[in-house]
């Protein structure tokens, strides 16, 4: 009897934890929402009604600067109301089937910010006007740039706070699966942010690159062309000779060889020369020497119509040039190979089905081709010359067969390009 109570009695306190837990994390929740909805107030109000007012900025600016911060503010409103009334589950439940709204404005968030630093550049008018609503009380200095940051912000606080109301939310209790769909579907939007911030980012470091190349000749800026690293590498010769540094930049689909230029040079002294461009997607990379924990090391890349031998005095440096060489050319061949998708069989094909079967099926007429041996053997001859004329057909249930690198889309050398580089 003392044990059983002993069970009831800790099953009860741990309740009691997860009910305190859960009130901690209600009370933050109404207390952030508030000022949340307060501070898309301030934009609505103050710039995206008044702007729309006065025109001073016309349309397609406002709409590319401001989203749809203001349809945001309108659904957390609501939001707001049902939070404070402590129907939380109810209240994200009734939130979630508008979080498009939220996708539009993270996947216009990069070029809200620079459409804005580029109108604020240009309209002297608009300038004037933001930084006198800025000068307002109610703005406690807060910047319209950092304001139009707080949806996206926002959706990882959502995060957090949904995922500890569920933990403390026992199952049983009808919140408990309004809590769960509303996790799942930020969750979504959180996701759609950071792919946003790695696409920006990578976007970013290719402008950077291109930057550092001397004229215009190598296009480094490519559609689902990643940034990987970059490097400066020892090139052997293949005669003997010196072994030179060149800078590498490793993307996910090349790697580029480049020189620097010439440091006499006034405009591009502290620039680089595109000199090769190799495709990733027919590489293959060896480690020559490096394996063990002797100082540097070589490794060997093989491409279809070249042949590069690359050496670093650094082990740590070089280990990770491989592991990044391969892996990139891992991705990319995966991507490349096509598996061929079962189908339903054509006309032709199912014609030839349904004939195999008549023929296999029992009838007047079988009985009566078998009462007739020569009627029959002039049958079989005249079927088994016309199956050798026809191609052969592949039946359905065979093995689904990997198409060959060779025959793939796309997968075609390049033999002219417009880069200033050699492409091999």
């Amino acid at each position: 009897m003392s044990a059983l109570t002993g069970q009831c009695s800790t099953i009860q306190e741990q309740r009691d934890r997860w009910e305190r837990k859960r009130s901690r994390t209600a009370k933050e929740l109404v207390k952030t929402e508030q000022f949340y909805c307060e501070q898309l107030k301030l934009v609505t109000t103050y710039f995206v009604e008044i702007l729309k007012a006065k025109g001073t900025l016309g349309p397609d600016i406002r709409e590319n600067i401001f989203s749809s911060i203001k349809e945001i503010h309108s659904v957390n409103q609501s939001l707001l109301v049902h939070v404070e009334n402590s129907y939380f589950g109810r209240g994200f439940d009734q939130f979630c089937p508008h979080l498009q709204h939220y996708n539009t404005y993270v996947d216009n968030i990069y070029n809200a910010s620079k459409v804005l630093g580029i109108t604020l550049k240009k309209n002297k008018a608009f300038r004037r006007f933001k930084k006198l609503q800025e000068s307002r009380a109610e703005f406690k200095d807060h910047k319209l740039e950092d304001l139009l940051q707080l949806p996206v912000q926002r959706i990882d606080q959502y995060m957090h706070f949904l995922q500890d109301l569920t933990a403390n939310t026992t199952p049983d209790n009808p919140e408990f699966e309004q809590l769960s769909r509303a996790v799942t579907a930020v969750s979504e939007v959180s996701q759609r942010i950071q792919n946003n911030t790695r696409r920006h980012e990578n976007h970013l470091q290719l402008c950077r690159v291109q930057k550092l190349l001397k004229g215009r000749s190598t296009k480094v800026l490519a559609a689902g062309r990643w940034y990987i690293r970059e490097g400066w590498l020892k090139m052997v010769p293949p005669k003997g000779k010196e072994a030179k540094p060149k800078m590498f930049f490793l993307f996910s689909d090349m790697l580029l060889q480049a020189k620097r230029c010439s440091p006499l040079d006034p405009t591009n002294g502290d620039k680089f020369t595109g000199q090769h461009m190799f495709p990733l997607k027919a590489c293959a990379v060896e480690k020559v020497f490096g394996h063990t924990k002797s100082k540097g090391g070589l490794l060997s890349l093989t491409f279809p119509k070249a042949k590069l031998l690359l050496m670093s005095s650094n082990q740590e440096d070089l280990n990770d040039w491989y592991q990044s060489l391969s892996s990139a050319i891992r991705k990319l061949q995966s991507k490349e190979t096509v598996v061929y998708q079962r189908a339903e069989p054509p006309p032709r094909q199912r014609a030839l089905h349904a004939a195999a079967d008549s023929h296999n099926t029992p009838s007047s007429s079988s009985s009566s081709s078998s009462s007739n041996p020569v009627r029959k053997r002039n049958m079989e001859t005249s079927e088994d010359r016309e199956r050798a004329q026809k191609p052969p057909v592949e039946w359905e249930g065979s093995a689904p067969k990997r198409m060959k690198q060779s025959d793939a889309p796309g997968q075609s050398s390049v033999e002219v390009s417009t880069s200033g580089c050699v492409i091999l």
